[in-house]
């Protein structure tokens, strides 16, 4: 019998993330940014009926740097994600990474009784999941 530990979510997730609010011009999110390495900032729900959005680094790269846009003039909301697809932090890695490759997804929020409590990236599922100390 083969006895395959399961990896959860939880497990290789990363805790620490940034939360904006929609409104912030791209730059003052940039300025607020504390969690780098998670390449993304989680736009926050306006209402409780609201969902939450995404902003890749990439998007502001594509959507503001490559078009020439100022990073002053332009809010979050213009460029964000909403609604994004997240994940259970219970959710195996496995079935995780094909959610990802089905919707073509590089990161997710993490979210649990309705908050966001981390963000989840290939990189992360690949390097803690399967690399074994």
């Amino acid at each position: 019998m083969n006895d395959v530990k399961i990896v959860r979510v939880r497990d290789v997730m990363k805790p620490h993330f940034d939360l904006v609010d929609g409104m912030l011009t791209v730059s003052d999110a940039l300025n607020e940014m504390k969690n780098v390495e998670t390449k993304c900032l989680v736009v926050n729900k306006r209402t409780d009926n609201d969902e939450y959005g995404l902003v890749l680094i990439s998007d502001i790269a594509k959507q503001v740097l490559a078009k020439d846009r100022s990073p002053e003039r332009v809010n979050i909301y213009e460029i964000m994600s909403k609604p994004v697809i997240t994940v259970d932090p219970q959710m195996d890695i496995r079935y995780c990474a094909r959610l990802f490759e089905k919707f073509n997804l590089s990161r997710s929020p993490v979210v649990e009784d309705g908050l966001v409590i981390g963000i989840v990236s290939f990189t992360d599922m690949v390097l803690k999941g399967l690399v074994r100390e």
